[in-house]
């Protein structure tokens, strides 16, 4: 129980949070917006899961370590139950085994100041309050977020916060904390700066930049959200199929707390920063 110190300078650890798409009525099954933002580089991922299962959140935390191209330290998420559950645990000391959990400390929201600034200028910029509740939706979604990541790690610089200075209380002006910020750079441009990145994976990095058009990248996106718009939601009394959405494919039976949890089997094809 702790919190990722502003000022880490190695890649690696992850503030994670989930957004909720129920629009203005919360109940039955609806999209939630996985996200992981690395605090010392600001990359950031995303992901669209239907529902907040163990099942749905191992799949796309699978999805995002295999896609990353540098290695995870530390996922360092709220207290949210669909993050701190007996299979999920198990899930982490299987299929990543090195990566340190951590949890913010409790009634301590800005334990995770990162990737809650990115909830509001990566996700709800976007998407707002809409209720987003069907397959269809779900897997648009998951497109929008693959173009995005490759907008905001490749193209759009960022910056960080490189000092804080306290400013003592005075007569007629209180204390305050100063802060003075870095030259701004993009994600990418801060993780080549590091040895957490192989000079081979720079290299496709560097490579599947020179192939797009930043221009052009945003235009799909803004179009690939109108169409997400467009999705009529999910029918009443529909129930919608979550293994649809999902990356790897799974067994169906759920484990019990006597048995591991089935692991992923094959990935389906998809975007990759590893493959260009």
């Amino acid at each position: 129980m702790q919190r990722i110190p502003w000022n880490t300078l190695q890649p690696g650890h992850f503030e994670v949070d989930l957004v909720h798409h129920s629009g203005p009525n919360p109940s039955g099954q609806y999209v939630h917006s996985l996200q992981m933002v690395d605090v010392a580089t600001g990359w950031s991922e995303r992901r669209a899961v239907l529902g907040r299962s163990w099942l749905v959140v191992s799949d796309a935390f699978r999805h995002i370590l295999e896609q990353l191209p540098f290695t995870v330290r530390e996922i360092h998420p709220d207290n949210g139950s669909e993050f701190f559950n007996y299979h999920l645990l198990q899930f982490w000391g299987q299929i990543a085994g090195d990566i340190r959990l951590s949890r913010s400390r409790p009634y301590h929201k800005n334990d995770n100041p990162f990737v809650e600034q990115k909830n509001s200028s990566l996700i709800r910029a976007y998407l707002g309050d809409e209720r987003l509740d069907t397959v269809a939706q779900t897997l648009l979604l998951g497109e929008l977020y693959e173009k995005m990541g490759h907008y905001y790690n490749l193209f759009l610089p960022v910056m960080r916060v490189a000092e804080k200075i306290t400013i003592p209380m005075t007569d007629d002006q209180p204390g305050r904390v100063q802060r003075r910020y870095d030259r701004p750079r993009t994600p990418f441009q801060r993780l080549c700066e590091t040895d957490a990145i192989s000079d081979q994976q720079r290299d496709r990095l560097i490579a599947l930049r020179q192939s797009i058009n930043p221009r052009q990248l945003r235009q799909e996106i803004y179009a690939l959200r109108d169409e997400l718009f467009s999705l009529p939601n999910a029918l009443p009394g529909v129930t919608e199929d979550v293994h649809q959405t999902l990356h790897y494919s799974w067994e169906l039976e759920v484990p019990s707390q006597d048995s591991d949890p089935p692991l992923a089997l094959a990935p389906t094809d998809g975007p990759s920063y590893n493959d260009l």
